[in-house]
């Protein structure tokens, strides 16, 4: 078993900052995020928030950095998403019934920036990931081609707003 399950759903995108690329099949979203407790309270409660606060280690959530959302077109379904965050970045398969999913850590100091990682992964192993998902829906549906074009769209945004937060300093994204 890989990573940890959730029966609960991940914090939504937050349409306000999140840039939508199409990629054939998927629309991929790069948005800023911040999460801190404050974002889990204002997205959990009762036995789902103490399902999160379960399997947090210790202190206050305080984290921030881009995210990728991975979504098919043909059922608006977030499938997949990698949260390329300063402290503890990680990536989930998020199932169909938006009721379950399963959160992996990345470890940065084996496998280097995460970007380039997310990236590839959507190369290389997409079909892959999206069935651990849930997704052989989508698997068929993916244009190779289309993917390519989008993710070198996907990488110059994260790229630019990667670049904008160090340069101001501002860890809210606004």
């Amino acid at each position: 078993m890989i990573g940890t399950v959730y029966s609960v759903a991940p914090i939504p995108p937050d349409e306000k900052h999140t840039t939508w690329i199409p990629a054939g099949a998927l629309m991929i979203g790069v948005e800023y995020r911040v999460l801190d407790d404050a974002e889990l309270a204002a997205n959990y409660a009762g036995a789902q928030m103490k399902e999160i606060q379960a399997n947090i280690e210790g202190g206050p959530v305080s984290d921030n950095g881009v995210s990728l959302h991975v979504k098919a077109t043909h059922d608006d379904h977030e499938y997949l998403r990698f949260d390329l965050f300063e402290h503890e970045p990680h990536y989930h398969y998020i199932e169909p019934s938006g009721q379950r999913q399963t959160i992996v850590e990345y470890d940065s100091v084996a496998m280097g920036e995460m970007l380039p990682w997310a990236l590839n992964q959507l190369r290389t192993r997409l079909g892959e990931m999206l069935r651990f998902a849930g997704g052989e829906s989508v698997v068929g549906r993916i244009d190779t081609l289309a993917l390519d074009q989008g993710l070198r769209k996907v990488e110059r945004t994260a790229r630019s707003a990667q670049a904008k937060l160090a340069g101001t300093g501002d860890s809210n994204g606004d």
